[in-house]
């Protein structure tokens, strides 16, 4: 069998339908992969970026099971990854309605 040029364009255009390779992007950007665009943490829409901050409070002020009826003595009135909380010696403390909830801050 003779392998002429016709067959191997046959042979590279298969190759490249079958592997999913755009044409253009390799003579553009002289790369077989294109670039990432996407940055953790950055959302791509503007409207979502409270989105991101409110995740981010969750997952740094977290709520315990743990409630008291009054502050002890002492506590300081401090806002933590935009969450205002009372802090009380090493422990943290969220307003829950008439009673406080003890959180921890990560």
């Amino acid at each position: 069998m003779r392998f002429t040029f016709r067959k191997g364009m046959v042979l590279a255009l298969s190759l490249v339908t079958f592997l999913q390779i755009d044409p253009a992007a390799v003579v553009t950007n002289h790369s077989l992969l294109s670039e990432a665009n996407a940055r953790i943490g950055h959302p791509a829409t503007p409207g979502s970026v409270a989105g991101v901050a409110r995740r981010t409070t969750r997952r740094t002020v977290r709520r315990s099971a743990i409630y008291i009826s009054a502050l002890p003595a002492g506590c300081a009135r401090v806002t933590v990854y935009g969450t205002l909380v009372w802090r009380c010696g090493g422990t943290y403390y969220q307003s829950s309605g008439s009673r406080y909830v003890v959180v921890y801050v990560d």
